[in-house]
């Protein structure tokens, strides 16, 4: 082999690697489906996504500290990074707990759909940590809203898990398939709630009651 040929047969590759990493994340989620909503609920769903920003201090809160610790260490080698990964998990606590979840279900729902990538695309067009499809934001919020913003993902994420939960009376399963695009189905609901059971179930010596707010189902079903 000649040195031109062996050096562009270890070149390659490597400029093959380097465009891939540039293009936008694959993820593995499905589609959620548009529905026609009633006019009571689209109001209902528009005053909950309406920005409330997480409060400054927030992550320092004394009842919160032992949570960001314990999943912190859990995630440090999915996000190496310790300050984008506080951000991350004290914008879910907040989040998840506004909408009325378990924030560890919400961290095993973006483990599945989108492996705590922030620029994450499914090949149905979902975006972001939560793979939220982008016609919730002309559905129920501003055309515009960028769905690859932290707070708003998780923003739109969690009230349209909760929307799904009510639908579903508590059901977590046919819920998860909701948010999916796949009810009925049970790899994915199974998949997330294994996540959910096996990376980031956590107690708290002092528990805070929002933790736990919609318990982990068992796994059969």
């Amino acid at each position: 082999m000649t040195p031109a040929r062996s050096l562009r047969t270890r070149v390659l590759p490597l400029a093959a690697a380097a465009l891939l990493a540039l293009a936008p994340a694959a993820a593995r989620a499905g589609a959620q489906v548009e529905e026609k909503l009633a006019p009571s609920v689209v109001t209902v769903l528009s005053k909950a996504i309406s920005d409330v920003p997480v409060p400054a201090d927030y992550a320092a809160r004394p009842d919160l500290r032992a949570w960001l610790s314990e999943m912190s260490a859990r995630l440090a080698t999915r996000i190496p990074d310790a300050r984008t990964r506080e951000d991350l998990l004290a914008t879910v606590y907040y989040e998840a707990s506004r909408a009325g979840l378990d924030p560890q279900m919400v961290l095993g729902v973006i483990h599945h759909e989108s492996g705590f990538r922030k620029y994450a695309v499914s090949t149905a067009g979902a975006r972001g940590y939560m793979q939220v499809m982008p016609f919730w934001t002309t559905l129920i919020g501003t055309r515009g809203d960028n769905l690859f913003h932290l707070r708003i993902n998780l923003r739109y994420g969690c009230v349209i898990l909760r929307h799904y939960l009510d639908m579903e009376a508590g059901d977590v399963y046919r819920a998860l398939g909701r948010y999916n695009g796949s009810l009925g189905q049970p790899e994915y609901p199974s998949a997330v709630v294994a996540a959910w059971n096996r990376y980031y179930r956590w107690t708290p010596a002092s528990a805070n009651p929002r933790i736990g707010a919609v318990a982990a189902p068992a796994l059969a079903r």
